[in-house]
């Protein structure tokens, strides 16, 4: 049994607990490095694959013994389409869910990190928001902002639907000239990111566990 949750971690970056302090079972997922999406990462970039985690979400949607999700963050962001994917995965899940944001969740970690019912960062924690950025050739330039611009309305309004920050406040944040030396966008750390209404609370893990036994107890009433 202990062999196959090694092996579990390592190769999905999950574990599922079982006899916990409140007799929950509980699945630990992690977010941790780039988003990766269609394009696969290179051999020497920490990644999570969405086509890796979709399943396992939809997983612990039909498992009837597995109770409630933890998700641990410390992403720099990445693939939006596939950060999205796994956000509304994540929001839609009828099991209770939390999130710990440890060291960063940048970019579109942000709509990650409170896609869950309940959200916690560490003292040191950041969350980065800055405008959507695209790669390669634009055949139609005009064509090709306002996609983005529809794609960036997306994302601010997943996040204000889902915290108790105002899109037009994520719109702020996002455009902000004046915060990171080499980009637009704003930098929160732990304290800042919960005064702005982005995350519901700092907390650690144990905080963070509390919380999901508290809802889990709550779920089975």
């Amino acid at each position: 049994m202990e062999n196959q949750q090694q092996e579990e971690i390592k190769e999905t970056g999950t574990i599922e607990l079982e006899n916990t302090k409140q007799q929950h079972t509980i699945k630990v997922f992690t977010i941790i490095g780039e988003i990766e999406g269609h394009d696969v990462a290179s051999n020497n970039t920490k990644s999570t694959k969405y086509d890796h985690l979709l399943p396992q979400l939809a997983e612990l949607e039909e498992n009837k013994d597995i109770q409630g999700a933890l998700f641990l963050l410390n992403t720099l962001g990445g693939d939006v389409e596939a950060g999205l994917a796994i956000a509304e995965m994540i929001a839609s899940l009828s099991k209770p869910t939390v999130s710990l944001v440890l060291g960063g969740s940048h970019s579109i970690g942000g709509p990650l990190a409170v896609a869950t019912d309940y959200s916690f960062i560490v003292p040191s924690g950041t969350m980065v928001i800055h405008p959507v950025r695209s790669n390669g050739m634009f055949i139609g330039v005009q064509q090709s902002l306002m996609n983005m611009i529809k794609t960036q309305d997306r994302i601010t309004k997943f996040i204000s639907t889902h915290s108790n920050i105002s899109q037009k406040r994520v719109e702020e944040l996002m455009l902000n000239p004046t915060e990171l030396v080499k980009d637009v966008g704003t930098m929160l750390e732990g304290e800042d990111a919960v005064k702005e209404g982005l995350i519901d609370e700092v907390g650690g893990i144990k905080e963070a566990f509390q919380k999901l036994h508290e809802l889990i107890d709550k779920n089975a009433e």
